[in-house]
């Protein structure tokens, strides 16, 4: 291959690569849903009338404001940590009175504790 070749095939790699990140960088979620249970629940049980509830200590004491969430865990979930990496805002119980407005752009969380495929699971919770 020719000198001028080789520097043609060079412009043309860095310059696909510049694009690759132009567009990476412009590329934001739009909105982010979560579905599951106790593991990405993020306070949907408050706002149900079940025994599954995280909604008291020692739940939430390595949140950042130090009080019970609803999440299943002592701080943050796995869709926490995503929505921060991605550098979005955490979505919000589907439930929630707060979820309205802009919130609905941002994506829901229709996790709850105790759901399973059949019909059976979670029965123990309904009270």
């Amino acid at each position: 291959m020719s000198t001028k070749m080789l520097l043609l095939v060079d412009f043309g790699m860095v310059f696909l690569v510049l694009i690759n990140v132009i567009i990476s960088v412009e590329a934001r979620p739009r909105a982010f849903f979560v579905f599951g249970d106790s593991l990405v629940d993020n306070g949907n049980n408050n706002y149900l009338f079940t025994t599954a509830r995280a909604d008291s200590p020692p739940y939430g004491i390595d949140f950042p404001t130090r009080t019970p969430t609803g999440r299943f865990s002592n701080g943050y979930n796995i869709p926490d940590f995503i929505s921060m990496r991605l550098g979005a805002e955490s979505t919000l119980p589907y439930l929630s009175p707060e979820f309205k407005g802009e919130k609905l752009l941002v994506g829901a969380n229709f996790a709850s504790a105790g759901v399973g495929i059949l019909n059976d699971t979670g029965v123990q919770f309904v009270s």
